[in-house]
């Protein structure tokens, strides 16, 4: 069925000196990839593989690739800020041509994307990863004050060392941290810092003096029930307060208050509370970027329209996305991207060969690693579609265990250098079949 669903909808070797202008590459490609990140790599690595050189390329601005997941452990002063990056040219597979500029337009009717300097790339097919946009700019007053006057953030590779510098400053007041009513990239991030905060000010003795406390503009801490109720058992056991439905709208660094609005329906929605603050860790509205937004292959969100189990644009057959830029209703993480990849890479290359084979369907895994504290951490795996655990080991990962803790800040961070980069980590699905065998895959 998902086979004769894309049926039907269906009617170069990497330079190792930066390109000093496109004018040098190819302006035509079977591939054309949008986006260096986690998924747009982990697509790339094996097209271009898979193709040959010169038939993929990827569009891709930024000369450093982070792996973002290690930032919370930056934040929290339990990692270097040297080990979370590495220089595009080392991870863009060597088959694949890099076309160092931003995409600026996408026209899915003439098959062709136009860089930030004009030129015109085309396609015959093309893949959209191009992740989600930090918008500081979303909060009054977020952009003069982060950096300084005790405000950081770990999603900015700009801001994220200031995190723990500014936390071992931290004797009294208020700690807080914060999360958006936008979509937004690792959901768990905003208040994992929390927990390291917490741990922090108490090996430093001056938690009595430190009032923690988590805004968050949701109405739960959580989005999966089984998670929810162990984040919360953990916020209530070291005191850390839980702000539901209370969204940053303004930062005043001058004087280091923080500005809420009350969403909901309670009896102060649509009010304001102002709060002092001696730390303020900001997780930043985010965006769809305009390119996407403005293009005829987004939805009325802004998101690249595409069918949740094929990936395949639900208009345009030879588009597909991944990841955080995607409408896929799921949570946006790395581990989703991962087994994202594995779909998309699946029925792509059916489709350019003319393989008439059932389609893979993505079934909305993602994975959320909450970490609670030095070699602590809740390992939450589910399906963003049926809200479902979907876990990989056989003990109950909404405990805290020492193990889920080496699983993310060791083992997995050495996997997505070694292998998901390079188009051969698809998600955890085969261990589960060994460590959790009573476990659907």
């Amino acid at each position: 069925m998902l086979a004769a669903k894309i049926a039907t909808r269906t009617a170069r070797h990497r330079s190792w000196v930066r390109l000093a202008s496109t004018a040098t590459a190819p302006s035509s490609y079977k591939v054309v990839v949008i986006g260096g990140g986690a998924g747009g790599l982990a697509v790339s690595s094996t097209l271009s593989k898979q193709l040959g050189k010169n038939e993929v390329a990827v569009i891709e601005p930024s000369e450093t690739h982070y792996q973002q997941p290690l930032f919370t452990f930056v934040g929290g002063g339990l990692k270097r800020f040297e080990e979370t990056y590495r220089p595009t040219s080392d991870v863009i597979a060597p088959e694949a041509q890099w076309i160092n500029q931003a995409a600026a337009q996408i026209d899915p009717d003439s098959n062709t994307v136009t860089l930030a300097d004009g030129t015109k790339v085309a396609y015959e097919y093309l893949v959209v990863a191009a992740g989600i946009e930090l918008d500081f700019a979303g909060i009054k007053g977020l952009e003069s004050a982060i950096g300084k006057n005790g405000v950081a953030s770990n999603y900015s590779p700009r801001y994220v060392q200031k995190t723990f510098e500014f936390l071992q400053g931290v004797k009294e007041g208020n700690a807080l941290f914060t999360m958006p009513a936008t979509p937004v990239k690792c959901a768990g991030a905003p208040q994992k810092i929390a927990y390291l905060a917490d741990e922090l000010f108490r090996e430093k003795g001056v938690r009595d003096k430190v009032a923690v406390g988590y805004y968050t503009a949701l109405g739960k801490i959580f989005a999966i029930e089984k998670y929810a109720n162990a984040m919360n058992e953990v916020a209530r056991s070291r005191d850390i307060g839980v702000n539901l439905f209370h969204d940053l709208v303004e930062v005043d660094g001058a004087t280091k208050k923080a500005t809420f609005k009350v969403l909901g329906a309670g009896p102060q929605a649509g009010e304001t509370v102002t709060v002092p603050y001696e730390f303020l860790h900001v997780t930043p509205p985010m965006k769809p970027f305009d390119f996407i937004k403005s293009s005829a292959i987004s939805n009325a969100a802004g998101f690249v329209d595409i069918d949740k189990g094929t990936l395949q644009h639900t208009k345009y057959p030879n588009i597909y996305s991944i990841g955080d830029c995607s409408s896929l209703p799921t949570s946006k993480t790395a581990a989703a991207a991962a087994a994202q990849s594995s779909v998309l890479k699946y029925n792509l290359l059916n489709q350019i060969r003319g393989t008439n084979a059932p389609a893979a369907e993505y079934n909305g895994y993602t994975s959320c690693p909450l970490v609670t504290g030095k070699n602590k951490l809740v390992l939450a795996e589910f399906s963003g579609y049926t809200g479902a655990p979907h876990e990989t080991f056989f003990f109950d990962q909404a405990k805290e265990h020492a193990f889920s803790y080496w699983v993310t800040a060791d083992a997995l961070p050495a996997v997505y250098w070694s292998s998901m980069l390079k188009g051969t980590w698809h998600g955890p699905a085969t261990i589960r079949k060994f460590a959790n065998p009573t476990a659907k895959n």
